[in-house]
């Protein structure tokens, strides 16, 4: 009779379930109404100041101040509705882009993954794991977290006797793994938000251009000799439009395309942290 081998025990081979939990993302739910009303407040008071225009008057037929920074506020001011909506979306492009280069610099760790990596080999090569830990705690970074949690999987491997090395690979293997899966979507989080600013600034930009263009024509096609101002109002409405759309959506593809970048490299380093470990068990407790 075959004997039946058991491949998964209460004890020492028991999975331990790391399930990402689903945090609620309290810095966005309080990010993006206050920068909305911080931009609408900033349009209101501060571009549409009184002192920006000349003699105190705002209004359709009203002239900026004609130098200072309040002659760049009043013409800003004069872009229309569409302007508080798109300073709005650049305070919450630039928000986001500070707050992920915060904790995406703190991703990254005191030193580089793959620095981590190599004082890691070196203390397994020599069979001392706490070592090994002690070089993850320094490094404080997602690779450290992860090859912490692995190195632990693999103390704990050393001196189990009911698992075969095929099994204790695994097991360190799915740690791995399990631990990958907390520390990568924290890494990611609110990305989504540059992403679809992205698009988003670009066409509010386009739709403000859109406006501003209704008002020139409307100028050139009432009765008599075109009204010069109000034509020259409704192209400097479009552009001014046109500017913020595509300078906020700039920021946001630039910013995104940096911040994914550093997060493929941390994960490549986490990738090879992973095989770092699995591959010396191995090698040295076969």
């Amino acid at each position: 009779m075959a004997e039946t081998k058991t491949t998964v025990t209460a004890g020492s081979a028991k999975a331990t379930s790391h399930q990402p939990k689903k945090s609620s993302n309290v810095f966005a739910l309080l990010a993006v109404p206050i920068c909305i009303v911080i931009g609408v407040l900033f349009y209101i008071f501060v571009l549409g100041s009184p002192d920006n225009f000349q003699g105190g008057i705002k209004g359709p037929n009203a002239h900026p101040v004609e130098e200072g920074i309040g002659k760049w506020f009043a013409t800003v001011y004069q872009g229309g509705a569409i302007v508080p909506i798109l300073i709005s979306v650049l305070l919450i492009c630039v928000t986001f882009v500070i707050e992920r280069f915060l904790y995406i610099n703190k991703a990254k760790g005191k030193f580089s993954g793959a620095d981590l990596v190599r004082r890691v080999q070196f203390h397994l090569a020599n069979k001392n794991v706490d070592a090994a830990l002690a070089e993850c705690d320094k490094q404080k970074g997602s690779v450290g977290n992860v090859m912490k949690a692995g190195l632990k999987k693999y103390k704990e491997m050393i001196t189990n006797t009911e698992l075969d090395t095929e099994q204790k690979i695994l097991t360190i293997k799915n740690e791995i793994e399990e631990t990958t899966a907390l520390e990568l979507p924290m890494m990611e989080k609110n990305l989504v938000f540059l992403s679809t600013i992205a698009s988003v600034a670009t066409l509010l930009g386009l739709f403000g251009t859109v406006l501003g263009m209704i008002k020139s024509f409307s100028a050139m096609s009432a009765g008599g000799a075109p009204d010069s101002a109000k034509l020259a109002l409704g192209i400097s409405e479009a552009l001014i439009n046109t500017a913020l759309g595509i300078g906020t959506s700039a920021i946001a593809i630039i910013m995104y395309n940096f911040f994914t970048t550093n997060i493929d490299g941390i994960t490549y380093a986490i990738d090879e942290s992973g095989f770092t470990l699995t591959q010396s068990f191995a090698a040295n407790h076969k």
